[in-house]
Order: C-alpha cells, then sequence, then structure tokens
C-alpha cells in the first residue's frame, strides 16, 4: 500500500479533536462537500464515454489523487517533474505532465518515472522533443508525448493546424517516444464570467483542435488521446465530440473566484476548502485583525471571503496579517474567535501549507501531507 512521505513538521490538529482546537492558520477541507464534489465530477463524466484525468496541481495531494482514481479518473495530470514524483511516490501509476519540460536534470528524472509509472509530457519544439528523445533513450525508457496546441491561451502550445502537423511528424520520427496526441487546454476561458462568454470561448479551440486532428489524420497520424478543459469549461469539451479526455482540477475544492462565475447548466460543486484563522486583533470597533496574510493564502485572483460572516470584508493583506471591516451594523468576531475563510484562489493557496484538516461536522476526521507542496520544478 502506497504510504507518504512523513512530514517533519508537526500538523495543527490531531485526529478526534474538534475543529475549535485546530491551530491556524491552517487549511481545513470539509469532507462531506469534498466527497460529493468527487463524486459529481466522477458521475459528469462516466456516461460520456470521455476519460477524467484531474489536475494535481490543485490539491498537491497524493490522498486525494487516490481517492480520484478509486472514484473512477483514469491518472492524474501535474505541471511539474517534482509533482508527478510526488504523485507516483503516493501510489498514482498514470501522470500527464501536462507541460513542457526543459532542460536535462528534469528531463532525465521524467525519464526514469516511467519505470515506475505511465508517464507522458507535453511539447511545442521540435529542439525540446529532441531532448526528450535523448533522455528516453539515456534511461531505456519510452516516453507518451503529446503536442501542445495553443486553442486561445496564448501561453504554451504550437499554432493549430499545419505547425502542429509538422511538430507531430518530427515526434513519431525520435527514438524512445511515442506520439500520443493532443494537449488543447484553454486556461484563459475557466473564469470567463457568463456561461455564454466560457461556451463560446470552447466552441472556437474546439474548431481549432477539429481541425488539427483531421488534419493529422489525414497524414495517417492518429490521436488516441486530446485532452484538456477545465472546472469552469468541462462540460462544453466533454460534448463536443473532439475531447477524448478532461482535466479540471479546482472542481474538489473550488473558491471565491469561481464563485463569480455563473454555472447554469452545469454540475453542482460546493465549497470545501478553507482557510481556517484567529482573530488575533481588534484595533477599532469596524475594524479586526486575523493571523492569516498573504503566507497562507493567494490573493492573485482577489480577496478571500468571510464564509460565516455576511457583511464582513477581507480588505487588506500582508504578510501575517489579514484586514477585516465590517460593513454597517454587521456583528463582529470577538478576540481570540476563530472563523473560516474562503480563499481567492485555491490552487496556490494549497501549495502554501503543509497538511489539509479533514473535518467532518465539528470533529477532525484526518490530517492530510500536502505532499507535493512547494514541488515546482
Amino acid at each position: 500500500m502506497a504510504t507518504d512521505t512523513p512530514h517533519p513538521l508537526a500538523p495543527p490538529a490531531v485526529t478526534g479533536m474538534p475543529v475549535a482546537g485546530v491551530d491556524t492558520p491552517a487549511l481545513l477541507l470539509d469532507l462531506d462537500a469534498f466527497e460529493a464534489n468527487v463524486r459529481t465530477m466522477a458521475a459528469a463524466v462516466a456516461s460520456s464515454g470521455v476519460r477524467l484525468r484531474p489536475h494535481a496541481k490543485a490539491h498537491k495531494c497524493s490522498e486525494i489523487a487516490r481517492r480520484q482514481v478509486a472514484a473512477g479518473a483514469v491518472g492524474v495530470c501535474c505541471q511539474k517533474v517534482s509533482e508527478a514524483e510526488a504523485m507516483v511516490a503516493g501510489g498514482v501509476n498514470d501522470v500527464l505532465v501536462a507541460n513542457e519540460v526543459v532542460g536535462a536534470p528534469k528531463l532525465a528524472r521524467l525519464a526514469a518515472l516511467a519505470s515506475h509509472a505511465r508517464v507522458a509530457v507535453c511539447v511545442d519544439d521540435a529542439e525540446n522533443a529532441a531532448e526528450v528523445s535523448r533522455a528516453a533513450r539515456a534511461a531505456g525508457a519510452s516516453l507518451d508525448v503529446l503536442v501542445e496546441v495553443d486553442v486561445g491561451g496564448r501561453r504554451c502550445g504550437v499554432p493549430p493546424g499545419e505547425p502542429a502537423l509538422w511538430l507531430a511528424q518530427h515526434v513519431c520520427g525520435l527514438d524512445g517516444l511515442r506520439f500520443a496526441g493532443l494537449q488543447a487546454y484553454d486556461g484563459s476561458s475557466q473564469h470567463l464570467r457568463s456561461v455564454a462568454e466560457r461556451r463560446a470561448a470552447i466552441a472556437r479551440a474546439v474548431e481549432h483542435v477539429r481541425v488539427t486532428r483531421d488534419l493529422l489524420a489525414g497524414q495517417g497520424i492518429a490521436c488516441a488521446t486530446i485532452t484538456g478543459a477545465g472546472t469552469g469549461t468541462f462540460i462544453f469539451e466533454q460534448a463536443s465530440g473532439v475531447y477524448t479526455e478532461l482535466q479540471p482540477g479546482s472542481y474538489v475544492f473550488m473558491d471565491a473566484d469561481y464563485g463569480r462565475n455563473a454555472w447554469d447548466g452545469f454540475p453542482s460543486f460546493r465549497q470545501s476548502l478553507y482557510v481556517w484563522t484567529t482573530v488575533m486583533s481588534t484595533p477599532a470597533p469596524h475594524r479586526v485583525v486575523v493571523d492569516a496574510g498573504m503566507k497562507s493564502h493567494s490573493i492573485d485572483s482577489g480577496m478571500p471571503v468571510a464564509a460565516d460572516w455576511p457583511g464582513l470584508g477581507y480588505v487588506n493583506a500582508s504578510d501575517e496579517h489579514g484586514v477585516l471591516e465590517r460593513e454597517g451594523g454587521v456583528p463582529m468576531p470577538r478576540l481570540g474567535e476563530k472563523l473560516r475563510l474562503v480563499p481567492g484562489h485555491c490552487d496556490p493557496t494549497v501549495n502554501l501549507h503543509d497538511w489539509i484538516v479533514c473535518v467532518r461536522g465539528s470533529r477532525v476526521e484526518a490530517v492530510w501531507p500536502v505532499s507535493a507542496r512547494g514541488a515546482f520544478y
């Protein structure tokens, strides 16, 4: 049975203790909501004939990855080799690094993983593909390679059509590599607020992928896998008839930024992840300060939201402090009182913590290590 590497730092909670006793700042996971989210996504994808490969960059936790696979996922995505190493060490045997990997040291580690699990990686450059081939040959390994296509995100990826065909042909000619298909993820569309905007963005992406797939097929190159999609759009890629695999990640947790999206027609995912924090100062009648600042949650997508205190707004964050102010006559938390914050962006928030404190009702049921915390190399 797979086990996670013991963590050198003591967790902020122990199994069986009341939630009120959990030290702060800490990540709290509402297990009822989390488990419902895992079931909901698995059920939404199961009848479609499309595979589910959740993105582990959201949770960075081998225990969560194993639970996703147990619920029907074929494996997980990672962004970095070190994330993939943590997932494989934690018992996940099918990993796609949905990103480009450059440099001999990283590629040697990636190729070495192929002796322990099925491993795939993306390329968008011929020289990088040759570099991947050299690493695979040196390790005596065989790596699946997907050509990444820029379908609108303006990040990595070759243009659709002829450039993707040329690179796929190049990959097919390299030793140690198996051309596995196309990576086609449009990250920029995930947080478009209206469903109509997201649907239109993915329709454009799907057409780029369809043209590219058909062009490759005309040259005798089959795309066994066309993979992409995220929490904000996956129903559109799933229904496209083009994508064969989906990569949503944040659905297990959700966050304040996703909470600003419209969700008509989507399955319902519940907020399950919170930052647990303590009021450390009450300097004014309308203002309190908590011990969860920027080192406890990410504010790149906006400030967190006080989950159980309507009208109490998180207005400013510094390294170790968060300032909350009330609107009108809203009651204020007292000194020493603990409260839940919905993080603005769940993925980078998780990466700031060593442990996920799992709660059911008013008790701590488990404490899971964030096994790929800091794994960005």
